[in-house]
């Protein structure tokens, strides 16, 4: 299949959040393009563990152990990357679940917004400079969330990181158009993946609605090639139409002056119904 341009063999392709799903996925996927990898998470047993793996198929990726969060960790990482070669590819890749509504304390929004926005922000800062500079195709992808784009009520904190990734991620490509397509950037919008995140929560199988993160990173290179900045994923269960009629009816919140997240409020129940099923 066409790759995108900065998917080169010999080049440095940087993955945050890659000991385990998507992140691990995606190794494997740049590793088979030839592409030289820079590992990057938290857990360091588990990015060891990861390492092994891509070994075990012929890959030899550099591990940084790495805290997004932290501005000076991701410094270091740049530092480690650029010593390995020239950085095309960029996936700011680490996220963490947020667990609690509006009242969930200080340290919960401290380290969900420090780790989903953030390190993504810290990510590319460290980065971008680099590609600018740089006489190739280079990109920049951030793993989003269709929470941050539809807004469910329950896990307030972890919506609000993402929907600030969401704009984070769209000015930074409108900026980019001044490189006339050499770096660009991309927004991935997974849907229902299994990952360790699902594992965490006691889930051992992948549940039948869910995607691998194999499928992800198969869908991602899809949209890369495209070109597209919105790689927005469906599921075994969500569609690409349902999501569709999903994000229209959250936009026309705005436009109609519907009360906030109208989709969830009980006095627009039956005309939300009515929207997905196509009857209004």
């Amino acid at each position: 299949m066409t790759l995108h341009p900065a998917i080169s063999a010999g080049r440095v392709a940087v993955i945050t959040g890659a000991a385990s799903g998507i992140g691990l996925a995606a190794a494997h996927r740049l590793g088979r393009a030839g592409m030289r990898l820079v590992l990057a998470d938290i857990a360091e047993a588990d990015l060891a563990a990861a390492a092994a793996e891509l070994r075990d198929h012929g890959i030899e990726p550099l591990c940084v152990a790495t805290d997004v969060s932290d501005q000076t960790s991701v410094e270091a990482l740049r530092r480690a990357a650029e010593a390995l070669g020239p950085v095309s590819l960029m996936m700011n890749n680490a996220g963490r679940e947020g667990g609690g509504g509006i009242l969930a304390g200080a340290e919960v929004w401290d380290r969900t917004i420090a780790t989903n926005l953030m390190g993504a922000v810290y990510g590319v800062q460290q980065f971008l400079p680099g590609m600018l500079a740089a006489g190739w195709p280079c990109t920049i992808i951030n793993t989003g969330s269709k929470q941050g784009i539809t807004l469910p009520p329950g896990d307030t904190a972890y919506n609000v990181s993402k929907a600030g990734l969401k704009a984070f991620t769209e000015s930074l490509a409108h900026d980019l158009l001044a490189t006339d397509g050499r770096v660009t950037a991309h927004l991935l919008i997974p849907g229902f993946t299994y990952t360790g995140f699902t594992r965490r929560r006691g889930v051992s199988e992948k549940p039948e609605a869910a995607w691998t993160a194999e499928q992800v990173v198969d869908f991602m290179f899809e949209g890369l090639a495209r070109g597209d900045f919105y790689i927005l994923c469906p599921d075994n269960d969500v569609t690409r139409d349902m999501d569709e009629r999903r994000i229209a009816w959250s936009v026309g919140d705005i436009i109609e002056n519907r009360p906030a997240l109208s989709r969830w409020h009980p006095d627009h129940a039956e005309a939300f119904r009515a929207h997905m099923e196509g009857r209004s």
